[in-house]
C-alpha cells in the first residue's frame, strides 16, 4: 500500500512540476500572425502591389519587432519600430514592385524578441503581367501612320 501511495505521490508531483515548467515557458511576448502567404494572384503590370500581413502579440510582455527584410529589393516592408503591448493587434506592409513581370514567390523574414518564433518567414506569391504594348498604329517606314 506504501508502494501505491509513493507513486500516486510521485505523479501528482512530476505533474505539477511540469505545469509549472509549461507556465514558466509560456512568459514573454508572442507573435501569430492572421495568414503567413499573401497571394496576388494576376497583377497587372505597375499595379498595385502593396499587401498586409496582421499580427497579434499573444504573449505576457511587448513585442518588439527589430527588422523585417525583404528576399530582394523589389520586395519593401515596413513594420510597426514601437513596442507592441500584449493582446494588441498591428500590422507588416509589403510592397512589391511590379514593375516586374513574371511570377511572384518572394519573402520576408521577420525577426523580434517573440519567445514562439524570434524568427518568422511570411511569403508573398502571384503573377505580374507582361507590360502592356503601346495602343498606338505602328509604321515601319518611320512616318507617323495615317489614322
Amino acid at each position: 500500500m506504501k508502494k501505491v501511495l509513493f507513486s500516486l505521490m510521485m505523479i501528482f508531483v512530476a505533474g505539477s512540476m511540469s505545469t509549472a515548467m509549461a507556465q514558466e515557458v509560456a512568459k514573454g511576448p508572442k507573435i501569430e500572425f492572421e495568414k503567413e502567404t499573401h497571394d496576388y494572384g494576376e497583377v497587372k503590370y505597375g499595379g498595385n502591389g502593396q499587401c498586409t500581413f496582421e499580427f497579434t502579440n499573444t504573449g505576457t510582455e511587448n513585442l518588439i519587432i527589430s527588422n523585417a527584410k525583404g528576399s530582394c529589393g523589389c520586395t519593401v516592408p515596413s513594420w510597426p519600430k514601437e513596442p507592441l503591448a500584449p493582446g494588441k493587434t498591428a500590422s507588416i506592409t509589403v510592397k512589391y514592385d511590379t514593375k516586374r513581370p513574371g511570377a511572384i514567390n518572394k519573402s520576408v523574414t521577420i525577426t523580434s524578441n517573440a519567445v514562439n518564433t524570434p524568427t518568422k518567414v511570411i511569403r508573398i506569391k502571384g503573377n505580374v503581367l507582361p507590360k502592356p504594348t503601346s495602343g498606338a498604329p505602328i509604321n515601319n517606314s518611320g512616318a507617323p501612320a495615317n489614322n
